[in-house]
């Protein structure tokens, strides 16, 4: 049996709001795929071409954020156990060289490394899952053995209604 596609609450939102944007897009595209279409011969209006090729995009957006909006199950408490490191955890992690990196453990829909939020299985989190304050994190990167020490481990409130 699979995992449900966990999302925190931060994530849900995000993903809701992508979605809710993109049917106010779609109608934009459609209006301007139907002025195109009312200017004549469609196999040499770029214009034309173009919008259907954007409706496609929009509405393969729209197909995957409903289908992962109606399967995800959306985590809103923290863990009975808040010194460990879970689902939706932000951890602060210091590397060899002295360096701290602020990450949060998130579903794979809502992962963004840019952003620090790391999906729950990426080798990474997969090392801190489970850890406390001032444990050793021990990773493979890149084919590289890695030591990281795990600083601080935190979870945010969510507000009743989010």
């Amino acid at each position: 049996m699979s995992r449900p596609a966990w999302l925190t609450a931060a994530g849900f939102r995000r993903l809701r709001d992508e979605h809710q944007a993109l049917w106010q897009r779609r109608r934009e595209v459609v209006a301007a795929l139907s002025a195109a279409a009312a200017e004549g011969d469609r196999s040499e209006n770029a214009e034309y071409i173009y919008r259907k090729k954007e409706l496609r995009e929009v509405d393969r957006r729209l197909r995957y954020l409903g289908r992962t909006l109606e399967q995800a199950e959306v985590v809103r408490e923290a863990p009975a156990d808040p010194s460990r490191a879970r689902f939706g955890a932000w951890v602060t992690l210091e590397d060899e060289a002295g360096q701290p990196h602020r990450l949060r453990i998130v579903g794979a829909y809502e992962a963004d490394p840019a952003q620090g939020l790391i999906s729950l299985d990426a080798p990474l989190a997969r090392a801190v899952l489970g850890k406390s304050v001032g444990d050793e994190i021990v990773f493979e990167a890149a084919g590289q053995r890695r030591e990281w020490w795990l600083c601080a481990i935190e979870y945010e409130t969510v507000a009743e209604g989010d």
